[in-house]
């Protein structure tokens, strides 16, 4: 659908300094710092658009040109039998996932689609470049559904061992190619094919976290649970593999603190790992800006052995300028690890109390807030938003679905002149 494209500029974090966006500017041109960016949008004011439909209701803070088909948006609701079990007066979930009933319906179940619906509408429609994203299995997922929907070109680069991650209710168009590092490969892996692709002028990078519409649709969470609620919640709570999501969520408290009408941005920060994957925790109980070193071997062994596979990152903006550092920093913030075992329980104590199924992400999320509670990091009637990123898978399953297998599996050791080629012979 056309619609008018969303005002805004784009600033640097790092110096305040304010430029405009060359139509996919991932930097400033003019840093003196490496330093994420951020958008500064024309409406400061949180206006959801009723005209709208899905996380087009957010249009506004989002940096789009268009809207795409078949978008939803988070839903915010009260818990009762969490809140209850763990004996909190205002927690509310934000759950982007699969439950009809609460009005969720995002068909690959992950909050990922929020990225891609406001990533790929930030492209312009006539863009005769293919997009090339990087991912761990869930933001492959979401891209691979909205591109093929939308019938935009997209290489997706992920671990051929998460490729079971790859499940569809319907047949992808041709437009979506899906390009795997071989067995005993990760994340980061999958990030150097893509990196080696985009060399190619014919390519061009997502950009990750340094996406503004990537976090920018992230960040559309805390507003649905702002315009629920009415304020900025006192804590906040997510599993974070590079931590943008949480990020996102603290850049939006900020524009709805400027706002003025939902209380200021007091909201901390508690971001939960999939232990022994658990680069960002132990950077953080480290009180190091830095993270800590752990060799590509060793992360390639955490990232095979934990549940949340979604959640090993060997690469997060974490060090970087507006990165995930500062945010639990300025937040007043905190970092916990939950275990294998942990994820299970809450998966089934979660399904017993709030009635659907979880990702494993997302429960690490719940054990977090449940440790956070038990230490008395939480008192019982601050406003808490649990961010649910993922869920009803096993609903979801009732519509049928299919695996879709590699188009190429290829070595991140390869050169960019041979992974360009035969990546080309796709198309």
């Amino acid at each position: 659908m056309r619609i008018k494209p969303t005002a805004y500029k784009l600033m640097n974090v790092s110096d305040g300094r304010i430029f405009e966006d060359s139509g996919w500017s991932l930097s400033d041109p003019d840093a003196k710092e490496a330093s994420l960016i951020r958008a500064v949008y024309e409406n400061d004011r949180f206006t959801p658009r009723e005209n709208l439909d899905g996380i087009y209701r957010y249009a506004d803070w989002l940096p789009i040109k268009r809207t795409l088909k078949h978008s939803c948006a988070p839903v915010t609701y009260k818990s009762e039998g969490l809140a209850k079990y763990l004996g909190l007066d205002n927690l509310h979930i934000t759950f982007s996932g699969y439950n009809p009933k609460i009005g969720a319906n995002f068909e690959t179940c992950s909050f990922k689609e929020t990225e891609a619906f406001s990533v790929c509408a930030r492209m312009d429609k006539n863009e005769d470049r293919i997009l090339v994203v990087q991912s761990a299995g869930n933001t492959a997922r979401a891209f691979a559904q909205v591109c093929s929907d939308n019938r935009i070109p997209v290489v997706i680069c992920i671990p051929e061992d998460n490729k079971h991650d790859l499940w569809f209710h319907r047949r992808l168009r041709k437009c979506v190619k899906i390009v795997a590092a071989p067995h005993g490969c990760d994340y980061y892996d999958a990030i150097a094919i893509g990196e080696k692709l985009a060399t190619s002028p014919r390519y061009f990078l997502e950009g990750g976290a340094k996406n503004v519409a990537r976090r920018d649709g992230m960040g559309t969470t805390i507003l649905s649970y702002v315009e629920k609620t009415g304020r900025i919640p006192d804590a906040y709570f997510q599993a974070v593999g590079s931590g943008t999501g949480a990020i996102a969520a603290w850049e939006n408290a900020e524009r709805l603190a400027a706002d003025g009408r939902f209380g200021e941005n007091d909201m901390r920060v508690y971001v939960a790992q999939n232990a022994p994957f658990t680069l960002i925790h132990d950077s953080w109980k480290a009180h190091s800006r830095e993270l800590v070193n752990v060799t590509p071997a060793q992360g390639r062994r955490n990232a095979e052995v934990i549940l949340a596979k979604v959640l090993a990152n060997r690469k997060p903006p974490y060090s970087i300028c507006g990165g995930l550092y500062d945010v639990l920093r300025a937040s007043r913030g905190d970092s916990f690890s939950c275990s294998n075992d942990d994820i299970m329980y809450w998966i089934l104590q979660f399904r017993n109390l709030e009635g659907y199924d979880l990702l494993p992400a997302s429960a690490a999320a719940v054990c977090a807030l449940a440790q956070a509670v038990w230490q008395g990091k939480v008192k019982k009637d601050e406003y808490i938003m649990l961010n649910c990123t993922g869920g009803g898978t096993l609903a979801s399953m009732g519509l049928g679905y299919k695996i879709k297998e590699p188009d190429l599996v290829l070595s991140p050791e390869l050169d960019a002149e041979d992974i360009i080629n035969a990546v080309d012979k796709l198309f």
